[in-house]
């Protein structure tokens, strides 16, 4: 028999200390590198975005990736990525943790839509204040 599933997940972590080293500009390019580390990965990506001191990804993992393994696998690439090719000069590296919450399908265009509206979103809210409240919505104790 073969395995099917439909997960969705929403992945959040930042920067060390939360800097705000992801110079906007660029921004767009690690979230493509991003995407094709996914797809490699046999994962179907909806949306990678976020701000200056932090990403989102919404995607799917192939049924035989462990997302904690994913999201080490995810952050190393990118570490070596963006120091390789001097992307963010100010990036020192991301945080340990990450929040991973998963997704109702009915509710994949709203996230997307969230993700794709950061700038937007981060001008009356910190990283921090909408972290918080995605642990609190999704009953997430801190």
């Amino acid at each position: 028999m073969a395995t099917y599933t439909q997960i969705l997940y929403h992945i959040v972590y930042g920067t060390k200390n939360h800097n705000g080293t992801l110079d906007l500009e660029r921004h767009d390019e690690l979230c493509r590198y991003t995407a094709g580390i996914l797809m490699k990965k046999n994962c179907f990506v909806y949306k990678v975005g976020g701000y200056t001191e932090h990403l989102h990804i919404l995607t799917e993992l192939h049924p035989t990736i462990t997302l904690a393994d994913f999201v080490k696998d995810i952050k190393l690439a990118q570490s070596k990525w963006i120091k390789e090719n001097n992307i963010f000069p100010a990036f020192d590296n991301w945080q340990d943790g990450y929040g991973g919450f998963t997704c109702s399908w009915k509710d994949k265009e709203r996230i997307i839509n969230y993700i794709a509206n950061q700038a937007e979103h981060h001008s009356h809210k910190t990283f921090r204040e909408e972290y918080i409240e995605m642990l609190k919505q999704a009953g997430v104790k801190y």
